[in-house]
């Protein structure tokens, strides 16, 4: 599985974004997905994970009310729609997939991970 994330820009606070990421391969159903973001001198963390069938989802506490995760498995594609951002929310964020992941907040849980798209906010 290949995995080519984009959408990043620079945006003001208070503004939105919308990334995307576009999977190959026949399988996209059977890979829960997830996004992860990583700042300058921080770790990286978990901002959301959504299961192949789209029926369960989580979100990282930093991002939960602000922040939608969505799959299009006809298009083999998910999406992170990004509101009410903040300079905090600056950071390379990337799609990751994975079969079973017994806890969608864990690196370790996906097999397959994209190149990261940067996404700037200004204050």
């Amino acid at each position: 599985v290949q995995l080519q994330a984009s959408g990043g820009g620079l945006v003001q606070a208070g503004g939105s974004l919308r990334l995307s990421c576009a999977a190959s391969g026949r399988t996209f159903t059977v890979y829960a997905m997830a996004w992860f973001r990583q700042a300058p001198g921080k770790e990286r963390e978990f901002v959301a994970g959504i299961r192949g069938d789209g029926g369960t989802i989580y979100y990282g506490a930093s991002v939960k009310g602000r922040f939608t995760i969505s799959r299009d498995n006809a298009k083999n594609t998910v999406y992170l729609q990004m509101n009410g951002l903040t300079p905090e929310d600056t950071a390379v964020y990337s799609c990751a997939a994975g079969r079973n992941p017994r806890d969608y907040s864990v690196l370790n849980e996906y097999e397959y991970w994209g190149q990261g798209t940067l996404v700037t906010v200004s204050s």
